[in-house]
């Protein structure tokens, strides 16, 4: 079993290219079922997970939901095991795949929290010349104007932000490549945050954003700066690069109404993802409804 683990491990880091922290994540929940196995066999033999059968899974997940696991976890742990007996199947180590039939209890799908236009403004409206501020606004225009990820901003290179062909590259999940639409305005602050970034930046650094350290930007760090910006500009609402994606998302998808083009440009693998920012324009919709018709204005 070490060895096809092992064999499973390379699968997922070199064969696939899943990020460390995916590929953790994944054999993480493996070993969580492997050990809950163990656990149910006690003083009988421990049965193998190449002779797992569906009934076994399923009472697994039921273990798991007595224990207060959310509908997404469940998911997420589902998904780990299936893709683990996908590659047993294509080894020809197993005939059939037990988790196939397995379904999790649904869970309520939580509406991303976004910011308005109003509060964008007032966050993005950053006057002071100090190089961090300048970096920091530089960031922040890209994260809203382009709807990019965390780990996909921090991992930018100099060369990723093309002035000319108003975009930018980025290495999404999987090692997906894509190239996403930059604002006038994100790209006027990126050129002028590039212009002081040699103050900062190490020599030969290829990172676009960098810290007073010289090197590439920690995510932390950015969670951190954007806790300040949202301080410092006196905003109520928490702000997280994530949230500045989810109202680039809507915001797009409001005026344009276009939902494969706001897929492409978030890097999305299935559109079903995409479609919770449909729920939310209707939300907004209902909201502008509500305030403005006759039959439904509370008296």
């Amino acid at each position: 079993m070490d060895a096809i683990l092992a064999r499973y491990h390379h699968h997922l880091f070199s064969e696939k290219r899943y990020s460390p922290r995916t590929v953790s994540s994944y054999e993480h929940d493996l070993n969580d079922f492997i050990t809950w196995l163990e656990q149910q066999a006690g003083a009988a033999e421990v049965p193998s997970p190449l002779t797992i059968q569906t009934w076994q899974v399923r009472q697994w997940i039921s273990h798991l939901h007595r224990k207060g696991l959310s509908g997404k976890s469940l998911q997420r742990k589902l998904s780990s095991i299936r893709r683990f007996y996908r590659f047993l199947l294509r080894e020809n180590l197993i005939e059939n795949n037990p988790v196939v039939d397995v379904q999790s209890p649904k869970h309520a799908r939580k509406l991303p929290d976004t910011l308005d236009a109003d509060t964008l403004e007032r966050l993005l409206n950053i006057e002071s010349d100090d190089i961090l501020a300048v970096r920091d606004r530089a960031l922040m225009e890209l994260l809203y104007s382009s709807g990019l990820r965390l780990a996909e901003l921090v991992g930018l290179d100099l060369h990723d932000v093309d002035q000319r062909q108003q975009q930018v590259r980025v290495l999404g999940k999987g090692n997906k490549e894509r190239y996403i639409p930059v604002g006038r305005t994100a790209l006027a602050a990126v050129a002028k945050w590039v212009q002081q970034r040699a103050m900062l930046a190490a020599h030969g650094e290829p990172a676009l954003f960098v810290s007073k350290r010289g090197t590439r930007l920690h995510p932390r760090s950015v969670q951190f700066r954007l806790n300040h910006w949202r301080l410092q500009q006196g905003l109520e609402q928490h702000v997280h690069p994530h949230k500045l994606r989810h109202s680039f998302a809507s915001h797009v998808l409001e005026s344009s109404g276009d939902l494969r083009a706001v897929q492409e440009m978030l890097g999305h693998a299935d559109i079903s993802t995409t479609q919770i920012y449909t729920h939310l324009d209707f939300q907004h919709l209902a909201t502008v409804y509500d305030k403005a018709h006759p039959r439904a204005k509370k008296k």
